[in-house]
């Protein structure tokens, strides 16, 4: 069913979560666009930030080929080779290697994206949430100071709050351009205080949210992130977006409820820490505004993330 034809889509986040909902909005017919965190320094990114002095390309990567026409297949894995040995090679992404050329090629990182969007016959645009040289900083519920987004990732106290140095850097104009004349939005899945905050925290972005006629749906994580989230229920999640300058800005919030099961047939995972949802957590997410709307929604293979089917049913519903 095209429930988006002629209907425009923005996707805010980053990580791994977001492009199962580019995927889900460009096969729903959405003229679909992705606006990403530039907060990551870890791993490749992280390196390539350091050494080429260039905009983390990792997250935009992962969106470009997420968009990707399904011919396009070989050059998408392409992208997506790591090298797992090499002096200078080892845990790089072959795609951020092309960004990287392609932005010294081109002259500017927002030029690289758009063209290797051709060559993948992306069906909807990749945006970076600002072209600004911004570092991710944050407290943690001990009341401790974190520095940088990879160790804020893996920080062993859940976070607080987050802001990034410097405070409020220009948004990607074309961004806002985007925001205004969305449909729907659609923040998250992702990491919470590290993938999907802090875009809000670039000027302008989260103030032209709220200020959106657009069905603003925000998809909740299914699982928590041992540290950063480690503790926090769905309604905690939706209060650190409003703590972060979405009050009023979240319409609809999609949560996971695992179908009920007998316990002989529940293979619970311990490294798994469900996103705990019931009665009174809805209850607490009301109080804050939006509507909810719960459905099993983990992947059974891979119970940390959402399943690609699932997600895409319940925004199938939702947006339409």
């Amino acid at each position: 069913m095209s429930i988006g034809a002629g209907r425009s889509a923005v996707a805010i986040g980053g990580g791994t979560g977001l492009p199962r909902v580019l995927r889900c909005l460009a096969d729903l017919g959405f003229d679909t666009t992705a606006v990403v965190t530039m907060a990551d320094d870890g791993g490749s990114s992280g390196l390539l930030r350091t050494q080429l002095g260039m905009l983390p390309p990792g997250d935009i990567r992962n969106c470009l080929v997420a968009l990707a026409e399904e011919d396009q297949g070989l050059l998408a894995q392409l992208f997506q080779y790591r090298f797992p040995h090499g002096e200078g090679l080892a845990g790089h992404a072959l795609g951020n290697l092309i960004l990287a050329a392609l932005a010294d090629l081109t002259g500017s990182f927002p030029q690289a994206i758009e063209t290797a969007g051709q060559y993948l016959h992306t069906r909807g645009r990749v945006l970076p949430s600002t072209l600004a040289d911004v570092a991710l900083h944050g407290t943690d519920r001990a009341g401790s100071s974190v520095s940088g987004q990879a160790t804020l990732a893996v920080n062993p106290e859940p976070l607080a709050c987050v802001h990034l140095l410097p405070a409020e850097p220009d948004a990607y104009p074309p961004v806002l351009e985007a925001l205004r004349g969305a449909d729907v939005i659609v923040v998250g899945p992702g990491s919470l205080y590290t993938s999907i905050i802090p875009n809000f925290l670039v000027a302008d972005v989260a103030s032209t949210v709220r200020n959106s006629a657009a069905l603003r749906v925000y998809v909740c994580n299914v699982a928590n992130m041992r540290g950063e989230t480690g503790g926090l229920d769905a309604a905690d999640h939706v209060a650190a977006l409003v703590e972060h300058g979405l009050a009023g800005g979240i319409d609809t919030v999609v949560v996971h409820e695992p179908e009920p099961c007998h316990a002989h047939l529940c293979d619970d995972d311990a490294r798994v820490e469900p996103v705990a949802f019931d009665d009174d957590i809805r209850a607490r997410i009301l109080t804050l505004g939006p509507t909810v709307v719960a459905s099993d929604l983990a992947d059974p293979a891979d119970p940390v993330r959402h399943s690609r089917e699932a997600l895409c049913r319940v925004l199938e519903r939702v947006l339409a």
